[in-house]
C-alpha cells in the first residue's frame, strides 16, 4: 500500500468524522462524512494486515458505530446521536493513531 494513499485515506476518515460530529451542517453533509469514513476503511483495508496495525479495528469499528447511528438516528435523535458520537471520536482517534509520518 502506498505511503500517500494511506495518508489520505486517514485524512479523509478524519474529515469524514468531524462532518459527522459537527451535525449542524444537514443530512447530505452528514452522509458525505458518513461516505469518507466507509470510503477510508475500504482503502486502508490492505493496512490493516501490516505490523502494528491495530489502529485499523478501531477504524473500523468507529466506522461501523457511525453507520448505526446514522441508521437510529432515524428512529430516535438521541440514541442515534449518541451512537455516531461514539463511533466519530473512535474515527478520529484511529485516522490520528494510523497517519504514517514515514515508512
Amino acid at each position: 500500500m502506498s505511503l500517500r494513499l494511506l495518508q489520505g485515506a486517514t485524512i479523509a476518515a478524519g474529515v469524514g468524522s468531524v462532518l459527522m460530529l459537527l451535525g449542524v451542517l444537514g443530512t447530505t453533509v452528514n452522509l458525505i462524512g458518513l461516505g469518507l469514513i466507509l470510503l477510508a476503511v475500504v482503502l486502508t483495508a490492505p493496512a490493516a494486515r501490516a505490523d502494528g496495525s491495530g489502529w485499523w479495528s478501531l477504524l473500523a469499528t468507529g466506522a461501523v458505530l457511525s453507520a448505526v447511528g446514522a441508521l437510529l438516528s432515524i428512529a430516535t435523535d438521541a440514541v442515534g446521536g449518541l451512537v455516531t458520537l461514539i463511533g466519530g471520536v473512535i474515527v478520529l482517534a484511529a485516522a490520528a493513531f494510523g497517519f504514517p509520518s514515514r515508512r
